[in-house]
C-alpha cells in the first residue's frame, strides 16, 4: 500500500483520514471534497495535499484507518469462545456508534464500489476476518458443548454475523442526540445466546 508518499507525518495523515471518515458518515462519500475536508479540518483547501497526493490516496488511508479501528474490536483468541463472541459484539457496536462512517463503508456495497481497489481490499479484509473469527468461536463453543450441536457451526455463522452486522448498523444510525433509540446490545446478546444454546433431547 502507498503510505507517506506526500508527507511523513503519520499523525497528521491519521487526523485527515478521521476527518474524511466523519464526512463520509455524516454527509456521504460524494461529499468528500477537498473543500469540505479542509473545512472539517479548519485548514486551507490545499493543506491535505501536503500529506496526500490525491483523493484516492486519502480514501486508501481512510480504509486503512477503518481496518485499524475495527481490528481493535477483536477480543483475544485465547478467551473462552462465548466470551469472545460477547466481547466482539460489545466492542464492535461501541466503535460503530462512535463513527457512522465505518458502518457505511463496511455495510454498503455501493460505498465500497466507490473506493479505489486498494481501499476496497482493506474493507473486504475486515469482513473476511470477522467471519473467520466468529466461525472459529462457534467451532470452539460447539466442541466444548456450549452451544447447540444439531447444526454445524458453518450454518450458524450466517445468523450470528447477520445479527452482529444489523446491530452495528442500527447503532451507527442512532447516534446520541437523535430521536432513534439505540438497540440494547445486552438484550440482543442474551437473545442470540439463548438461540445458540445447547439443544437437550426430550425426556
Amino acid at each position: 500500500m502507498t503510505r507517506n508518499t506526500a508527507g511523513g507525518n503519520t499523525q497528521k495523515r491519521t487526523e485527515i483520514a478521521d476527518a474524511a471518515l466523519h464526512i463520509i458518515g455524516t454527509k456521504g462519500i460524494a461529499e468528500l471534497t477537498m473543500a469540505n475536508l479542509a473545512q472539517e479540518l479548519g485548514v486551507s483547501n490545499g493543506a491535505p495535499f501536503r500529506h496526500f497526493k490525491s483523493r484516492d490516496e486519502i480514501l486508501e488511508e481512510v480504509a486503512r484507518r477503518v481496518a485499524e479501528l475495527v481490528g481493535e474490536t477483536f477480543p483475544e483468541p485465547g478467551l473462552p469462545p462465548l466470551e469472545r463472541l460477547e466481547g466482539l459484539f460489545r466492542a464492535r457496536t461501541e466503535v460503530l456508534g462512535k463513527e457512522s462512517g465505518i458502518a457505511r463503508l463496511i455495510f454498503s456495497d455501493q460505498f465500497t464500489k466507490a473506493l479505489p481497489p486498494e481501499a476496497a481490499a482493506h474493507i473486504h479484509g475486515v469482513v473476511k476476518r470477522t467471519r473467520a473469527y466468529v466461525l472459529q468461536a462457534l467451532k470452539d463453543a460447539a466442541e466444548a458443548g456450549l452451544i447447540r450441536r444439531d447444526l454445524p457451526p458453518e450454518d450458524l455463522l450466517m445468523p450470528v454475523v447477520g445479527t452482529l452486522q444489523h446491530l452495528g448498523f442500527l447503532t451507527a444510525l442512532s447516534p446520541e442526540g437523535t430521536p432513534f433509540k439505540r438497540p440494547e446490545t445486552s438484550r440482543v446478546l442474551a437473545t442470540l445466546l439463548t438461540l445458540l444454546g445447547p439443544v437437550h433431547p426430550p425426556k
